[in-house]
């Protein structure tokens, strides 16, 4: 255990003031290794889990060399530019930048799709010293003319591996085209298949590789069971669950947004204070539904895997493979969101006859076999649940075509007649 402190890895008055007032005491692993090497300037690799810290391991150097003296930012133009691959992890982003650098006088912002684009047309329009972003919403404002990107001295491409898994790769590489030659670049990714290794060749220079844990493993303090059971009683065995009052604050994820609504509208017909998250939300819905999460006002979020690593929350105590995700990494992020912090978890999966093979996948990639539950008694007179009013029907395990991610989905919310909904997860 090291005792080095923030101020002792090089930062200022001002950022280890902020730091304090965040309870952060001292480094954690990744932030230990990858920060001398940031402010240093070197372009770094850094594989690690969300939940180790590594969101303060580039936002801290970034705003350390951002904090001194230097040439004023120009219009609709960025020193830094931070690319994340969900709204919520987007946000979550900027919070973090805000709450580092609440003593440094530099400005930042976060654009993203599903709102409005006033509100950040109008922030760009001075220039900003950070910029958070999501791809498709970024490229859309850089086609109007309201960004410029070629005076970007930092690029930071966080959850790589989920960029690509959405999609994203064309719309990164056009972005990569706009940016001067000339900068630090950041690559971090929780896995490092091959597409994310031929991006970080092509994007970093000499770079230095931080790598924390092992690739793709499950955090060892989360304790993982599965339920063998039949779909059709999946909704019955999530509400007998629920009745232990140590399933405090819960998320279950489920493979589609229709499957999600379905969940949500039973917790809400047997009285469990619940709701949801995913594509079809607006931006400003899904993060009403995460405040209340975050609050205690809603005990258990639903939500796809597209929110799966956008969601950090204290203190949730149980994760819910209500269906067991198509890729087995999805698994390891999905119950990343409990046990953060050092804190201890709990993953329950739900595997029907046709997940069998999905729950192999699982066992294989994380080494282990999950922990056999013995079967429940479920009430057969459980509240029956209403089909969902919105969304069209679905292939079965949620194997349906693959869909143009956040940009075109921000596209077609604009254009589609009222009622229609995008099909975004």
């Amino acid at each position: 255990m090291t005792n080095t402190t923030f101020a002792e890895l090089g930062f200022s008055e001002p950022i280890c003031r902020a730091l304090a007032a965040e309870n952060y005491s001292a480094p954690t692993p990744i932030q230990m290794r990858a920060i001398p090497h940031l402010l240093q300037g070197k372009d770094l690799l850094g594989i690690a889990q969300t939940g180790t810290g590594k969101t303060a391991a580039f936002a801290l150097p970034i705003l350390q060399k951002l904090g001194k003296p230097q040439q004023r930012v120009a219009p609709k133009s960025a020193h830094a530019l931070v690319l994340a691959p969900t709204r919520e992890l987007a946000v979550q982003i900027g919070q973090s930048f805000a709450a580092y650098g609440r003593h440094l006088a530099l400005r930042h912002a976060v654009i993203l799709g599903g709102v409005s684009q006033g509100s950040q047309v109008k922030a760009l329009a001075r220039g900003v010293d950070i910029l958070v972003a999501t791809p498709g919403r970024l490229l859309d404002l850089v086609e109007q003319g309201h960004v410029r990107l070629d005076d970007v001295k930092f690029l930071v491409l966080d959850e790589a591996d989920r960029m690509l898994d959405m999609g994203f790769i064309h719309d990164v590489r056009r972005i990569l085209a706009k940016l001067p030659r000339q900068r630090q670049s950041l690559l971090f990714s929780a896995t490092m298949p091959n597409d994310v290794a031929r991006l970080a060749a092509d994007l970093l220079r000499e770079p230095e590789r931080v790598e924390v844990t092992p690739q793709v493993v499950t955090v060892d303090r989360i304790e993982q069971r599965v339920f063998f059971i039949p779909a059709a009683q999946k909704h019955a065995l999530l509400v007998d669950l629920l009745k232990d009052d140590d399933m405090s604050r819960v998320i279950v994820f489920t493979r589609t947004k229709n499957h999600a609504n379905r969940v949500n509208d039973y917790l809400g017909h047997a009285g469990v204070a619940a709701d949801v998250i995913h594509g079809n939300k607006s931006q400003n819905a899904r993060q009403r539904a995460l405040e209340r999460f975050r609050t205690g006002d809603a005990r258990v979020l639903v939500a796809t895997d597209i929110a799966a690593r956008g969601i950090d929350v204290e203190g949730v105590s149980h994760v819910v493979n209500f269906e067991l995700p198509n890729e087995p990494e999805s698994y390891v992020h999905r119950i990343g969101r409990t046990a953060r912090a050092g804190k201890s978890g709990i993953a329950f999966s739900f595997c029907d006859q046709s997940e069998r093979g999905l729950l192999r996948d699982i066992e294989r990639l994380t080494k282990r076999p999950l922990a056999i539950e013995a079967p429940r008694a479920i009430s057969a007179d459980a509240a029956p649940v209403k089909a969902p009013h919105q969304g069209k029907r679905e292939t079965p395990h949620g194997k349906a075509a693959p869909r143009k991610p956040e940009q075109g989905a921000f596209r077609r919310r604009r254009q589609a007649p009222r009622g229609k909904s995008s099909k975004v997860a």
